[in-house]
Parts: structure tokens; C-alpha cells; sequence
């Protein structure tokens, strides 16, 4: 499966392989991880998650998008949900394509749709408190607490 919600620590080497192909010139890859810090607070650890099946039907549909902007391009993208610790590893996506440019543009293509439609969520624990997050460009917020499947539909 090129396409995971995972429940275990992410072991990035297996999300390249799936990528590698011998017409590949580039192999590109994004590791997001967990940060201490964010807008000057300090964070203790996240948990992420998610609407599982959804999750993995987005995750398709941003590798179908690829495959249409990118046509010779292989993508895995696998998102760990539950608690992470600073410095855990929370998504890796990893993209092959024959030339570099094509490998890190659709990288960051990539990241940057799941953060537009996979119903992904995390609550930030800090040293002061604790917040859902909305979706994860946080422009939507959960005030009453986490989202629901309801709230996204197939």
C-alpha cells in the first residue's frame, strides 16, 4: 500500500522503496516531524487523528492528482497517528520521478494538499494547556473539541 495511516513509529526507508523504479533519476523525500516549538509555545508532545478510511481515500486521490500534473512520477505518502513525542516522525512522503524537478515539486504539491483535505487532526499538548487543532492549515477550529466523521463526507 502506498497509501497509509500508521499506528507504529514510521520506518521511512520502507516508503522510499515503494517509490523506487529504474526509469527514477530523482528520489525526493519529506520527513515532518514533531517541533518544540510553535508561534512561542512550548509543545510537549501531539496526537494526531484521523478519519482513517477517509484519511487513506485523500491520500490516494493527492497520488492521482500527482500522477496527473506528473505522469511518470511514483508516490507514497504514510501518516502516523496517536501520541508523538518532539522530534517523532509524522509524515513521510516519499516521490520518484526521472528528473529532480519534477521529484520536488510534486513533494511539496503533496504536503500541501494533505494539509487542504485529509481529515487529519492533532491536540497539542503544551505546558499550559492542551488544544484540538482544527484542520491542519488551522484555519478551521474544533472549539467544542475534536472533529467528527460527520463533519466529512465520502
Amino acid at each position: 500500500m502506498n497509501f497509509e495511516i500508521a499506528k507504529e513509529p514510521i520506518d521511512i526507508q520502507s516508503v522510499i522503496d515503494k517509490v523506487v523504479q529504474r526509469e527514477a533519476g530523482a528520489i525526493t523525500t519529506f520527513i515532518g516531524t514533531v517541533r518544540e516549538l510553535t508561534h512561542g509555545k512550548k509543545t510537549l508532545f501531539l496526537i494526531y487523528e484521523a478519519y482513517e478510511s477517509m484519511a487513506v481515500k485523500k491520500l490516494e486521490q493527492i497520488g492521482a492528482e500527482i500522477g496527473e500534473r506528473w505522469p511518470d512520477a511514483q508516490v507514497a505518502i504514510t501518516h502516523r497517528v496517536g501520541k508523538l513525542d518532539i522530534t517523532d516522525v509524522a509524515v513521510v512522503i516519499a516521490v520518484s520521478t526521472p528528473h529532480r524537478n519534477d521529484a520536488y515539486e510534486a513533494n511539496r504539491y503533496a504536503i500541501e494538499r494533505i494539509k487542504e483535505i485529509v481529515p487529519i487532526w492533532k491536540k497539542e499538548h503544551w505546558e499550559d494547556g492542551e488544544k484540538w487543532i482544527g484542520n491542519q492549515l488551522e484555519t478551521v477550529s474544533y472549539p467544542t473539541g475534536k472533529p467528527e466523521k460527520e463533519d466529512f463526507h465520502d
